[in-house]
């Protein structure tokens, strides 16, 4: 299985999305901090044994820390930096925070069109990870019943009827779609422990959340180009939907994009 980035593929915030694509290509920032989006499944970093396999947990975000932790790994796994450019490190905690705050209201159920959301990670434990990446260790940490762990994928399941500036689901139709239509989205996957099934792990994750809320209909999006992503998402049980049209892509500046669909109220082996 390949595991990557789903930066070209997820939905993103409003306010995460917004601060990346419009913020920073104003003069002052993308001066100060170019940033380069990453739109195609990045390089595969196989780690030198799995052990870590064993103590991996994926649940539902538990704490304000572990959320924390959930937007440092987004802001590193949807842009590249030049770590050469001048505060880059306040760049991305500036950019944390908007996530952060952003995804803490969104849970809290003060998002406008939106019913649940849930933040799902996945999670091992710093002794597991500390001999084998610095940067992940350091950026993603956080502490779990007085044992560090570390974020090493999330993503988002949220209810509700479209996606801002996506392509919409069709089903359910009529009355009461939007308490039975979710959608996912900020899906990553730390690049070091990427095709180690942690994407396959957190979108099962994400079907028995989903299910026990009611939902029967669950989406996605991803990018056209993206044959490693469309790969997990019809390993899952994905089908294609619809398409993105041409001037809406052009008009957002990104990848044409899919809709992916699953129906949770038949699948019986969650």
């Amino acid at each position: 299985m390949v595991l990557l980035s789903f930066s070209s593929l997820s939905f993103m915030a409003p306010e995460f999305y917004n601060v990346l694509h419009h913020q920073s290509s104003s003069l002052t920032l993308s001066r100060r901090f170019p940033l380069r989006p990453i739109i195609t499944a990045l390089h595969v970093c196989t780690p030198p044994h799995r052990e870590f396999l064993s103590s991996l947990v994926v649940s539902e975000t538990a704490s304000e820390d572990e959320l924390w932790a959930a937007a440092c790994l987004r802001v590193r796994s949807f842009y590249d930096f030049d770590p050469n450019t001048f505060s880059v490190q306040d760049h991305k905690k500036y950019l944390a925070e908007r996530e952060f705050e952003a995804l803490k209201e969104r849970i809290a159920g003060k998002r406008t069109g939106f019913g649940r959301v849930s933040c799902i990670n996945a999670t091992v434990p710093l002794s597991q990870l500390s001999s084998f990446s610095d940067d992940l260790c350091a950026a993603c940490k956080f502490t779990d019943d007085g044992e560090d762990r570390v974020v090493v994928g999330t993503l988002d399941v949220n209810q509700c009827l479209r996606l801002p500036d996506e392509i919409t689901g069709k089903k359910p139709e009529g009355i009461g779609a939007d308490f039975a239509r979710a959608y996912l989205s900020n899906v990553c996957v730390a690049k070091e422990l990427q095709r180690n099934g942690l994407g396959y792990e957190l979108v099962a994750k994400s079907k028995i959340v989903a299910q026990g809320w009611g939902i029967s209909d669950l989406y996605v999006h991803v990018a056209v180009d993206n044959e490693p992503a469309k790969n997990l998402y019809m390993k899952t049980g994905f089908v294609h939907e619809s398409d993105e049209p041409a001037w809406q892509a052009r008009f957002l500046d990104r990848p044409r994009r899919l809709l992916l669909w699953i129906g949770l109220s038949s699948i019986n082996d969650l």
